[in-house]
C-alpha cells in the first residue's frame, strides 16, 4: 500500500475510508478461512466441490482426445496408460466445461444473485460507485467478459472508475481458468482449489484498494451510492446458453495458446540478447548476474517476496517465478511453481502456498491488452481514457495480488489443513 501511495496520481484525495475497509474485508475473510474451524471445512468442502467438477470435466476430455487426455499415472478402462501430462490435451480443455457450467449458472440466475451480493456489500463499505463494486463482484467469478455486466455505465465513467474496472479484471482469476490450474496443480499441492478460490475472492477487495490509492476519484460518479443490477442478455433456451459458453471457452483457450506461442517465443528470443549482452558485461565486471528476463524480474520482486513473508531460502526462486508472470502470464508462472514444488526447490511448503496467491491474478502485459482491447471494443469513445490509465491499473493488480498473498502469510498455516498435511 506504501508504493501504491508513492505512485498516486493524488496523494491528498485518497479515500481512506476503501483502504481501511477493504483491508479489514480481506483480513477478516482470511482469519476465518484460516482460523476458524467452520472457515477450514468451508474451505475443505469448496475445494471438494471443485474437484468433483473437475472429474466430470475429464470424461469429455477424454472421449473426445483418448489416451493423450489421461493425467500422469492414469488408467483408462481399456487399460491404456498415461502418456504423461500434455497441457493441451489434459488441462485446457477443462477452460470449455466450465465457461458452459458458469453459462448455465447464468441463465438459471444464480449468478446474478450471488453478484449482487457482493456487489452490495464492497458498495456499501467502501463507499465506491455501484457500477464498479458490480465490476468487481463479477470479476471473481468471470473475466474481460465482466465488463459486459456494466455495459450501460461504461461511457459515463470516471477515469478513476475506469482505472478500477481494468484493476479488478487484472487482479483476479475467472473460473473457467482457475480449473486449468487447479488440473496443473492439484497433484502436487493439496487443496489447491480452494486455496484459488479463496484468493480471488480476497482479491476483490484488495484491488479496489490498490485502484483508489493509485488514482484516487477526483469527480463524482454517476452511480455513486446507488445499487446498479448486472446487465445480461439472456439466451432464448438453456441449450443455447451451454453452445455459448463453450464456444466462449474455445475463443479463451485459442487465445491462451496464441499467446503462449508468441509470448514464450518472443521472451526466448530476447534472453538470448540479454544473455549475449550480459555475458560480457559479467565477463568484464566479474558479476554474475542472471540476464534471462525472468531473473531481472526476480530481482524487481525479490524484496516484494520477502514482505510477503516467504524466507530467504526460498525468496529466490520464488521472486523469479512472481516476476515471470508479468510477462510470460499466470499460466507459465504457475507451470514453473508445479515443476519446483515437485522437484523439490520449494523447501517450505507455506512459500509455496503463500506464491499460489500472489499469481493468482491476470496482472500481466498481455492481459492488460487484452483488457483494455475488449473495454474499449464496447466504449470506443473512451479509448483515450482507457489508454491512460492502463499502465496505473496493471501496477495497480500486480500490487492487488502481492497484498492477497501477504494477508495469507500473516497466519500460522502450518498448523492447519490447509496446506492438505494435517486431518
Amino acid at each position: 500500500m506504501l508504493v501504491a501511495w508513492l505512485v498516486s496520481s493524488q496523494r491528498k484525495r485518497i479515500n481512506w475510508r476503501i483502504v481501511v475497509c477493504g483491508s479489514l474485508l480481506q483480513i477478516l475473510f482470511a482469519m476465518f478461512l484460516f482460523l476458524v474451524p467452520a472457515g477450514l471445512k468451508a474451505f475443505l468442502l469448496v475445494n471438494d466441490i471443485v474437484l468433483k467438477v473437475l472429474d466430470s470435466a475429464s470424461a469429455g476430455t477424454q472421449f473426445v482426445f483418448g489416451r493423450l487426455a489421461l493425467p500422469p499415472g492414469a488408467e483408462n478402462s481399456e487399460g491404456e496408460t498415461s502418456l504423461g501430462f500434455i497441457l493441451a490435451f489434459q488441462a485446457l480443455p477443462s477452460i470449455v466445461f466450465f465457461s458452459a457450467l458458469m453459462s448455465v449458472f447464468y441463465f438459471c440466475g444464480i449468478m446474478q444473485f450471488i453478484i449482487r451480493g457482493f456487489s452490495w456489500a464492497f458498495a456499501r463499505l467502501m463507499n465506491i460507485s455501484g457500477a464498479e463494486s458490480l465490476c468487481a463482484a463479477s470479476n471473481i467469478f468471470v473475466g474481460v467478459e465482466s465488463a459486459l455486466v456494466i455495459k450501460p455505465y461504461l461511457g459515463k465513467m470516471t477515469k478513476s472508475e475506469l482505472c478500477t474496472v481494468l484493476t479488478v479484471g487484472m487482479a483476479t482469476i475467472a473460473s473457467n481458468v482457475l480449473a486449468f490450474y487447479v488440473f496443473c496443480l492439484k497433484d502436487i499441492f493439496p487443496n489447491i482449489a480452494g486455496h484459488l478460490v479463496s484468493a480471488t475472492i480476497l482479491s476483490a477487495p484488495a484491488s479496489l484498494v490498490m485502484a483508489k490509492l493509485i488514482m484516487p476519484e477526483t469527480d463524482h460518479p454517476e452511480t455513486l451510492g446507488e445499487t446498479v443490477k448486472p446487465h445480461y442478455e439472456k439466451e432464448n433456451s438453456l441449450f443455447e446458453a451451454i453452445i455459448n459458453g463453450a464456444n466462449t471457452g474455445m475463443k479463451l483457450i485459442f487465445g491462451i495458446v496464441a499467446l503462449l506461442l508468441a509470448i514464450l517465443g518472443l521472451v526466448s528470443l530476447l534472453d538470448m540478447i540479454l544473455g549475449w549482452g550480459g555475458g560480457k558485461i559479467n565477463l568484464i565486471t566479474g558479476f554474475s548476474i542472471d540476464w534471462t528476463l525472468k531473473g531481472l524480474l526476480g530481482y524487481l520482486f525479490y524484496p516484494f517476496t520477502l514482505a510477503l513473508g516467504v524466507p530467504p531460502s526460498d525468496a529466490t526462486i520464488i521472486s523469479r517465478i512472481i516476476g515471470e508472470r508479468t510477462v510470460l502470464t499466470e499460466v507459465a508462472a504457475y507451470k514453473d511453481l508445479a515443476t519446483a514444488l515437485a522437484s523439490g526447490a520449494i523447501h517450505e511448503p507455506r512459500s509455496a502456498l503463500i506464491a499460489t496467491y500472489a499469481l493468482c491474478g491476470f496482472a500481466h502485459v498481455a492481459s492488460l491488452a487484452i483488457f483494455v482491447g475488449g473495454t474499449t471494443a464496447l466504449v470506443p469513445e473512451r479509448a483515450k481514457d482507457l489508454v491512460l490509465v492502463a499502465l496505473r491499473a496493471l501496477i495497480a493488480a500486480t500490487l492487488a495480488c502481492l497484498m492477497t498473498g501477504c494477508v495469507a502469510g500473516l497466519f500460522p498455516l502450518s498448523e492447519t489443513i490447509l496446506l492438505g498435511t494435517g486431518k
